[in-house]
């Protein structure tokens, strides 16, 4: 299974800010979307990657002022991002060496989705559910 069998379920929609935009918009969109991550876009170049992670660390390191400043002052500049080739058994991997829960998806230096570890976590449950009923119908005609 690839990341682009999941994006052609999921969607390509991706959510995002700009770098200048004020940190406590960025909280309102992941709370109003409920998600756990936006990218930090500049048009169509990705900046970065804002997580709910990234937020609570700078909140408890500079209290809750930090919400007044840009998204560019808090993001994780260094993103790691993977193409719609990768496996999900490599996405797993990067996921749990880099401890972290999103990874955006680059084709030809453009972002066309995003993945998180809930979306790989559904796909590979539809996935055993699959072979379970594939398998408890061969034990039916046998």
């Amino acid at each position: 299974m690839t990341v682009r069998s999941i994006l052609s379920t999921k969607g390509h929609q991706i959510m995002s800010v700009e770098p200048d935009a004020k940190l406590s918009a960025a909280v309102k969109l992941l709370g109003e979307k409920k998600i756990g991550a936006v990218l930090v876009m500049n048009q169509s170049r990705l900046e970065g990657i804002l997580s709910e992670r990234d937020i609570v660390r700078v909140l408890g390191e500079r209290g809750a002022s930090v919400l007044d400043e840009p998204v560019a002052q808090v993001m994780t500049r260094k993103v790691v991002t993977c193409k719609e080739t990768d496996t999900v058994a490599e996405l797993m991997e990067t996921m749990t060496t880099g401890k972290f829960r999103h990874l955006p998806v680059i084709d030809n230096g453009k972002v066309v989705g995003l993945i998180s570890i809930g979306d790989i976590v559904k796909r590979r449950v539809q996935e055993y559910e699959s072979e379970q009923e594939a398998l408890r119908d061969y034990i039916k005609t046998a």
